[in-house]
């Protein structure tokens, strides 16, 4: 029983092995051909796909990659260059670039406690908040501090705050400060000229700056340098005509004239007659280029080329010129400034003071408004604009400086007769105060008017100008702004110590609107020295004087005798007066009241 159950065990393990797999219903079936060819087709096309992928990264676009991956670990850093000064004639540095601390960081990697935040916060002047918001972790890099002083640089680094780096940048100084705000101007942050010499000459200061490729570690660090180095190529200085010592001392002047007279601004200017050299260029109120928070337009502002005004009877002397040029008159000549001797449409000029006869030379010394329009109306309106174009006036300075403007001088045909007489005492025409000071040199120079520059002759050869008087004029009317500026004149405050001056006076009300305002007035004086060889020019002018004062010939006349005499004094130019004499002769004059 058993033998037959072992036989029949056995029987079946035989017959299961024989089973063919292949009868089965299932695997019988026929794969669709197509299914194996798709299969091989998409292994293919994957094949090509990745070749073609290493074809183009290898080969084709393979500068591109190169340089994604060298963005990774390979960095440009700039090399900037630095800033050219900006020096006076005899050397004096006026505006020169430092190098000072900058701090910057990477705010996902800046790693403080909050008591070390803290003291961040309060060394950059940040409150806590503040400084959360520019460590913004989203932000791959910010400015914590640009251009910081020493000692906040010394605080910052005892934090030892990781993921705060520090490197140097170029700080721009002014030593000379508010006294030369207005000539050299100031820079932005990023070291580009903003205003005065530092505008004008932005291309020649700023140099070009260098490169260098180095390889950085995530924390920023330089590893190695890379590639060629490109070396920076540093600005070229800038030569000025102007001497700081000079430009110092009208500066202070201006000032204290300002503060005494109650006045709302003032300005100087000081020329070189021979050379058309400015030496000095001073407004009030100024500022500190070096730091500008908190400024006020009035401060910015450079009056002496930017503000206009009309020029009242620093007119008178051209007029007259122009007179004595054609022949019509003589300095003895004489003419009638009576009260209402002269009408004009209804209207006549007035004096301060009632006059009669002058002769010519009085009428200048004097400042008779009815004497010069008198001179006025024997000419006609083309000679007295030619005349005016050619002293510089409706037309903008040929100056190397930023903000001159051109005034105003109305085209001659367009003159009315009430015009023409008004201009011949300053009323209908407008100039800044550098414009009249060139203006001048006509006088100076023999009746040439000359070129002005604001940088410093390589020659220091007297400059060629343009003749618009003889020098037999320029000489008589030279002799006439003595008088003017002397005893019996209208500006007798304006003599200078050890040093004879001729200069002109001047007072006008201040335009407001379409008409005048009868208690705002501005004050000028314009003159040269030594009148017997003229060396400079000085114009001063002072606005809307308050303080009870406001002739031109009181208000501005003792500023342009202080400027006078310390400058010829700085240029060594010999003194043509006894001191002692001249004190006592001062002393005992009193200014006369000018016509306006």
């Amino acid at each position: 029983m058993s033998g037959a159950k072992r036989n029949k065990s056995n029987g079946g393990a035989i017959a299961a092995r024989s089973v063919s797999y292949s009868s089965s219903p299932l695997l019988a079936s026929k794969t669709p051909p197509w299914r194996s060819r798709f299969l091989v087709a998409l292994v293919g096309i994957s094949f090509t796909g990745l070749l073609g992928r290493a074809l183009y990264v290898q080969v084709i676009g393979t500068e591109f990659f190169q340089k994604q991956g060298e963005a990774r670990y390979a960095h440009t850093m700039e090399l900037p260059a630095s800033r050219g000064r900006i020096i006076d004639r005899s050397g004096q540095v006026l505006a020169a670039s430092v190098a000072v601390p900058s701090f910057w960081a990477i705010p996902k990697e800046v790693d403080a406690d909050p008591a070390k935040r803290r003291q961040l916060a309060k060394i950059l002047g940040l409150s806590s908040a503040e400084l959360d918001r520019k460590l913004d972790p989203d932000s791959r890099f910010v400015w914590l501090r640009r251009q910081a002083d020493d000692e906040m640089a010394g605080q910052i680094k005892t934090l030892g705050i990781k993921g705060v780096f520090q490197d140097r940048e170029y700080k721009r100084k002014y030593p000379e400060g508010e006294a030369a705000a207005h000539v050299v101007g100031f820079t932005n942050i990023e070291e580009r000229g903003q205003e005065g010499i530092e505008l004008a000459f932005q291309k020649d200061l700023q140099g070009r700056d260098g490169s260098r490729s180095v390889v950085r570690d995530r924390l920023g660090r330089v590893v190695e340098d890379i590639g060629d180095r490109v070396p920076p190529v540093n600005g070229r200085d800038i030569d000025l005509s102007i001497d700081s010592k000079i430009q110092f001392f009208a500066y202070q002047r201006v000032r204290d004239a300002v503060l005494e007279n109650k006045a709302k601004a003032g300005s100087a200017v000081v020329l070189d007659v021979l050379t058309g050299e400015v030496l000095a260029l001073a407004n009030y109120p100024s500022f500190n280029p070096g730091d500008r928070q908190n400024l006020s337009g009035a401060q910015l502002r450079n009056r002496a080329l930017t503000d206009v005004f009309e020029p009242g009877s620093t007119m008178k002397p051209f007029i007259a010129s122009l007179a004595l040029e054609s022949g019509r008159v003589t300095p003895q000549t004489i003419i009638n400034t009576a009260p209402r001797s002269l009408v004009i449409s209804g209207w006549s000029p007035t004096d301060a003071h009632p006059h009669g006869d002058l002769s010519v030379e009085q009428v200048i010394q004097k400042s008779s408004n009815i004497g010069a329009a008198r001179l006025a109306m024997q000419m006609q309106p083309r000679e007295m604009h030619e005349m005016f174009s050619a002293i510089g006036l409706g037309q903008r300075l040929q100056i190397n400086f930023p903000g001159a403007i051109s005034g105003k001088l109305r085209p001659y045909k367009s003159w009315r007769p009430i015009e023409q007489a008004t201009m011949s005492y300053g009323y209908g025409l407008s100039a800044s105060l550098l414009q009249l000071a060139r203006a001048y040199t006509v006088f100076a120079r023999d009746g040439e008017v000359i070129p002005i520059t604001m940088t410093k002759s390589a020659s220091g050869e007297p400059v060629h100008g343009i003749r618009v008087f003889s020098p037999k004029t320029a000489t008589t009317m030279r002799g006439m702004l003595q008088m003017a500026a002397g005893p019996g004149g209208t500006a007798p405050l304006a003599m200078a110590q050890g040093y004879s001056v001729g200069g002109k006076s001047g007072t006008a009300h201040k335009q407001e609107g379409k008409g005048y305002a009868g208690n705002k007035y501005r004050s000028w004086f314009v003159g040269l020295a030594p009148i017997s060889n003229p060396r400079i020019v000085v114009a001063v002018m002072v606005d809307e004087p308050s303080a009870g004062q406001y002739f031109g010939g009181i208000v501005a006349g003792p500023v342009f005798s202080q400027v006078v005499s310390q400058s010829l004094r700085l240029m060594n130019v010999p003194p043509d007066l006894e001191v002692k004499p001249q004190i006592v002769a001062t002393q005992k004059v009193q200014a006369v009241e000018e016509s306006f």
